[in-house]
């Protein structure tokens, strides 16, 4: 008799979408293929082998059928080897089966009845190919563990180029992919969807063909290299296996295998048999990964109060492989700070298609105790270094057109990187003193750098977030003072710029006058500091547009009298500004969901008029 009962939308999702990875059950499609062959759900659970063996050579059966439940049966056999369904296959023996559920995968989508377009709304296919990315993902860290194995044993036989393995030819395609520092080989490979970030809003992917990698380079000495930069030590790739053979029968007997690994910011796509097939990605999992390894925020604090293990030069970070076609966003982050200060706004603008397409994202991570003066010199130099360095005929898209974000101090700092000094600074602090011959000559070798400047022509827009570019009245009261006492400078800093301290005091060394000390980053953020007050009004250059985001932490109170809990509006407004937004927050609005959509916006806007 045939009976009838009803599924509830929940159950009915379940049973059409539920298969060995989601629920740990055979799917409803593989279990119906073994029924209508005559055999037993549980014996086959207990004997997949056995199952495999009757439905490959059972005839009577479509292709497309056959080839979906003979690939999650070999996944079954595969899974039930493995310590747990994160191990990565432990013995040789082991990876056999992964391979059997790749191949059959993979002759699935590319040699059945139909092809992947023609099944592109259909479950049945999302499983498979699902199916395919995980084995892909346990052939090659497996095989890249062996590799670094037979590294370590010093082996001759082996290298990246021709991994081994027995009864298989295997051969490699990286084209396109390039790993930090122009190494050969990194330290690890780390399955994305083994990673679960806290502090990410957000987990960017581009759904579609192949495993999702992170690459593990070893960039512990990044800030101790002569060179001013360096690319994120985690870089995210995508692995595929393509098996040799023109046909279903070639295929499912051939012994030849390919690892093709491309870099998805590169690739969006990978041709395969006359089609061209769209390539997964994870835009997340290698920025939250390195920051959860960085040790940014100790380090930053290190840094502010001048201890060692801190930061005493600028150094850039990019988030991605130098790419001369995609235009540069530079940030720059706030006092006692760190990259972590964008964690969600970079991996939004990464996990943004359009804005991924066009733009790469640059960090600078700087010592946040140092004069405004030296920071902003030291980091114009950094900047131009880098560019110098990756493109020194300054005629691609990267060297135009910069979009600069900054936080706080870094805005003001951005500010100054965007603005002219016409004289003003050098005329305030040097010109207007009545210095000896030598000591003026000495003032112009040790300040000129410092207090002439011009804005770099490359940028071209700019973001100002919550920058107290007129000063904080928090830096001069009495916590502040009380802060700053504890920020050191390095002595190498004080020494360089001892005597011409001494020179501007007009005080000699002997002498028991007055003495004017070097300032810490917390004095120059004070409203009545002479370096804020005499670059407060100076002015930006008219090639860049640009934009503020302020945040208001009362609504009680006038706007115009109103603050962020550290920086009055009156000093984060600047006139002139394109556009400015002021939203409900505190100091730390860069973080907020309002702001990131309006730096966004700009970004979409940016593109825009840029392309006009």
């Amino acid at each position: 008799m045939v009976g009838v009962s009803s599924l509830s939308p929940g159950e009915y999702i379940a049973l059409k979408r539920g298969d060995l990875l989601t629920s740990g059950e055979l799917s409803a499609a593989t279990q119906e293929t073994i029924k209508v062959i005559g055999l037993d759900e549980g014996r086959c659970r207990e004997h997949s082998q056995n199952c495999i063996d009757i439905l490959s050579s059972t005839a009577g059966i479509a292709e497309e059928r056959r080839l979906s439940a003979l690939a999650e049966l070999w996944l079954q056999e595969a899974m039930s080897k493995a310590g747990s369904s994160s191990d990565i296959p432990s013995t040789e023996a082991d990876i056999y089966a992964w391979i059997e559920v790749a191949r059959h995968t993979y002759a699935y989508l590319f040699f059945s009845e139909r092809s992947p377009g023609e099944r592109a709304f259909e479950d049945r296919q999302i499983q498979v190919r699902d199916y395919y990315n995980y084995s892909v993902q346990q052939i090659v860290s497996w095989l890249f563990q062996q590799n670094l194995s037979a590294i370590e044993y010093k082996s001759r036989s082996y290298s990246l180029d021709t991994p081994r393995l027995s009864g298989w030819k295997v051969t490699t395609d990286f084209t396109g992919v390039r790993f930090a520092g122009d190494i050969d080989l990194p330290e690890n490979l780390v399955p994305a969807s083994s990673l679960v970030f806290s502090g990410l809003r957000s987990t960017y992917r581009r759904d579609g063909f192949g495993a999702e990698l992170v690459a593990v380079i070893d960039d512990s000495l990044a800030l101790h290299r002569a060179r001013p930069y360096s690319e994120m030590p985690f870089p995210a790739l995508t692995a595929l296996i393509h098996f040799s053979g023109e046909d279903l029968a070639q295929v499912l007997s051939t012994q030849s295998l390919e690892v093709i690994v491309r870099d998805p910011y590169q690739d969006a796509s990978v041709q395969l048999h006359g089609q061209q097939i769209p390539l997964a990605a994870n835009f997340t999992a290698g920025y939250g990964l390195w920051l959860a390894n960085s040790g940014f925020s100790r380090q930053a604090i290190r840094s502010l109060l001048g201890h060692s293990q801190g930061i005493n030069r600028p150094h850039l970070y990019m988030m991605q492989p130098f790419d001369p076609e995609r235009r540069i966003i530079l940030m720059l982050h706030g006092l006692g700070s760190s990259p972590e200060a964008w964690v969600n706004v970079a991996n939004e603008v990464l996990g943004d298609e359009s804005l991924r397409q066009h733009f790469q994202v640059w960090q600078i991570y700087y010592p946040t105790n140092m004069p405004l003066p030296i920071n902003h010199t030291a980091i114009r130099r950094t900047v131009k270094e880098t560019l110098l360095e990756l493109d020194p005929t300054t005629e691609t898209l990267a060297s135009q057109g910069i979009v600069l974000i900054g936080h706080s101090m870094g805005g003001v700092l951005a500010r100054l990187m965007v603005s002219s000094s016409q004289g003003r600074l050098w005329s305030e602090f040097v010109e207007q003193r009545q210095l000896p011959k030598a000591h003026r000559q000495l003032a112009q070798q040790r300040l000129a750098p410092l207090l002439r400047f011009e804005s770099l022509p490359e940028i071209k827009r700019a973001i100002f977030i919550a920058a107290p570019h007129r000063g904080t009245p928090v830096a001069g009261n009495r916590l502040g003072r009380a802060v700053a006492r504890f920020v050191r400078l390095p002595l190498t800093l004080l020494e360089e710029f001892d005597d011409v301290i001494r020179a501007l005091a007009n005080t000699d060394a002997e002498s028991d006058g007055a003495y004017l000390r070097l300032p810490n980053s917390i004095d120059n953020l004070s409203e009545a500091d002479p370096f804020i007050r005499a670059t407060a009004n100076l002015p930006i250059s008219p090639q860049v547009h640009y934009h503020s985001i302020i945040a208001q932490r009362d609504t009680s109170v006038p706007l115009e009298v109103s603050d962020d809990g550290i920086v009055p509006y009156a000093s984060a407004h600047l006139p002139g500004a394109i556009s400015e937004k002021v939203f409900i927050a505190g100091h730390s609005v860069q973080e907020t969901a309002q702001a990131i959509l309006e730096i966004r916006r700009i970004l979409h806007q940016d593109l825009t008029e840029y392309s006009n």
